[in-house]
C-alpha cells in the first residue's frame, strides 16, 4: 500500500494515537463527503478516483517543481493493476480526471477544513477576548489561453493595452496570528476586492475582530460586521485626501482619542438596499508612530477602557501579517512561478483552491509543532517547513504504512527545531533607492570616436 491508500484509509479501524496529528488534518470522511455534496465521486473503479485527485490537486501546491504526472507518481495516487504491480496514467487522463472533479469539492473541503483549522487557531490566540482576522486581496496570474482570458480578463498598463496574462483576483480571511486561512473568495480580475469580500462577512465567528485595508472602508460594510450582540467588530485606518470620511465630534475620550458619528456623504451609500441607520457610531484613534507620519483609525470598539488607544494602535501593525501570508504562499509555495499551471477556467479555480488547502495544510502541522516547541506558530520558518513536508510526502510512501506515525512523529520534532527569531519591527521610515543597472552605461566619447594624443 502506497502513501496515497495510506492517507484514504486511516479512518478505518484503530489509529494509533501519533497518527492522529496528521489524520486530523484532512480527514477521509472530510473528503468523501465533500464529493458526495458536490456529486462528483467515482461511481466507477478508476485508475485515478476522485478521492485520489483530491490529493493530486493539493500535491500540486506543495510540488511546484514538479510536473503534474511526476506528482501522481511521487505521492502514489494510482490504484495498483489486477496483478499487484504499480499503476500509471498518462496525462490525458490526468486532465480528464481533474475536469470530471471540478473546483466545487476543493472549495467545499477548503471551507470545512479552514472552519475546524482557523476556529481553533483564532480561540488560542485572543486579543482581549477577541480572535484577531485581518481581510485583504490580491491577484494570481493564470496561463495565456483564449477561456481564461475570458473568463478572468486582464489588467490594464500603464503604456495602455492590456497585460501579457490573464488574472484572477484573491480575498482572504486570515488568523493573523497564526496564518492560517479561515475563508476565501475568487473571481475575475474585474471584479473589486470589497465585491468579492461580501461572501465573506458570514464567515466572521463571534467574538471576533477583522482588521481592514482602507480600501475596504464603505458605510454599509460596517454596519455588517459591526455587531456589538454578537461581540463582532473591525478596525481600518482612514481614507486621506481624496474620498476621506467627514464625521461629528460626540465625545472626547483622551488625547488623539474621539467618540464620534458619521453620516456618509452620499446618500445612496447609505441606502443601498438595505434598511440601514443614517448615522454610524465609531471610535476615530490618532495614532503617532515614532518616525511616521500620523494617520487615523476609526474602529467599532467603544470602550476605551476595555480597548485602550495604544493597543489598538499597536495591534493594527498585524494587519501586515496579510502581506506576509501571501509572500508564503506565492513566493515560497508557488516558488515565484510566472502562471499557475491550468490552461482551463474550471481546473484554474480547482488549482486556487487546492493551493489555499495545500498552504493551511503547512500552517495547520507548524501549528502542531509550534506548541512541541513553546513558541508561536510565527517563530517557525515557513519555507522549511514546506521543504520538509515535501520531503515527508516523497519518502513516506516507500515505507510500510506500519511505520507512518513514526515518520509523522519524526516530522513534528523537525519542524519544531524550525524555530527563527523574533520579527524585529520598523523604527524607521522606508525609503525608496534607485537601483543600479545590470550594464554599464554607454556613452560615445566627446571627440566621435578619435583619439588625440
Amino acid at each position: 500500500m502506497g502513501l496515497g491508500e495510506a492517507i484514504l484509509s486511516v479512518g478505518v479501524g484503530e489509529r494509533p494515537a501519533s497518527f492522529e496529528e496528521f489524520s486530523a488534518a484532512i480527514d477521509p470522511e472530510w473528503i468523501t463527503g465533500a464529493l458526495a455534496a458536490t456529486g462528483t465521486a467515482s461511481l466507477r473503479r478508476r485508475k485515478l478516483p476522485a478521492e485520489y485527485v483530491v490529493w493530486l490537486v493539493i500535491g500540486m501546491a506543495l510540488f511546484r517543481d514538479r510536473g503534474i504526472p511526476e506528482v501522481v507518481q511521487h505521492l502514489d495516487l494510482v490504484r495498483p493493476t489486477p496483478t499487484g504491480a504499480r499503476g500509471s496514467v498518462s496525462r490525458g487522463a490526468i486532465v480528464q480526471a481533474r475536469s470530471r472533479l471540478g473546483p466545487a469539492p476543493l472549495a467545499a473541503l477548503f471551507t470545512q477544513t479552514a472552519g475546524v483549522w482557523a476556529g481553533a487557531a483564532a480561540a488560542a490566540s485572543r486579543w482581549r477576548g477577541l480572535a484577531v482576522y485581518g481581510v485583504d486581496g490580491t491577484t494570481l496570474r493564470v496561463p495565456d489561453t483564449p477561456a481564461n482570458a475570458a473568463t478572468f480578463g486582464r489588467p490594464g498598463t500603464s503604456h495602455g493595452g492590456a497585460a501579457g496574462y490573464p488574472q484572477l483576483r484573491l480575498v482572504v480571511l486570515l488568523v493573523l496570528r497564526q496564518h492560517l486561512l479561515a475563508a476565501a473568495a475568487l473571481g475575475p480580475y474585474g471584479h473589486s476586492e470589497p465585491a468579492l469580500a461580501t461572501t465573506l462577512w458570514p464567515q466572521l465567528p463571534d467574538n471576533a475582530l477583522v482588521i481592514l485595508d482602507r480600501g475596504f472602508t464603505a458605510y454599509a460594510t460596517f454596519h455588517t460586521l459591526g455587531d456589538p450582540a454578537r461581540g463582532r467588530h473591525w478596525l481600518v485606518r482612514v481614507r486621506t485626501g481624496r474620498g476621506a470620511l467627514r464625521w461629528r465630534v460626540v465625545q472626547r475620550l483622551g488625547r488623539g482619542d474621539d467618540l464620534v458619528e458619521w453620516t456618509p456623504t452620499h446618500p445612496h451609500e447609505r441606502t443601498l438596499g438595505r434598511a440601514l441607520p443614517p448615522t454610524l457610531r465609531a471610535r476615530a484613534l490618532c495614532v503617532q508612530p515614532r518616525g511616521f507620519r500620523p494617520y487615523v483609525l476609526l474602529t467599532s470598539l467603544l470602550d476605551p477602557v476595555a480597548y485602550p488607544a495604544a493597543e489598538l494602535g499597536a495591534l493594527y501593525h498585524e494587519r501586515w501579517e496579510l502581506e506576509v501570508a501571501f509572500d508564503e504562499v506565492k513566493t515560497h509555495t508557488l516558488a515565484r512561478a510566472e502562471t499557475l499551471r491550468s490552461q482551463a477556467p474550471a481546473r484554474v479555480e480547482q488549482e486556487v483552491w487546492g493551493l489555499l488547502l495545500g498552504y493551511n495544510l503547512v500552517r495547520f502541522l507548524m501549528a502542531r509543532a509550534a506548541l512541541r516547541a513553546g513558541v508561536p506558530p510565527l517563530r517557525l520558518s515557513y519555507w522549511h517547513a514546506v521543504l520538509l513536508l515535501r520531503g515527508f510526502w516523497q519518502s513516506a510512501w516507500y515505507s510500510p504504512p506500519g511505520t507512518l506515525p513514526r515518520h509523522v512523529d519524526t516530522l513534528l520534532e523537525q519542524l519544531a527545531l524550525l524555530v527563527i527569531p523574533a520579527r524585529r519591527h520598523r523604527r524607521y521610515p522606508r525609503a525608496v533607492k534607485l537601483t543600479h543597472r545590470k550594464y554599464p552605461r554607454k556613452r560615445p566619447p566627446a571627440d566621435g570616436g578619435r583619439r588625440v594624443n
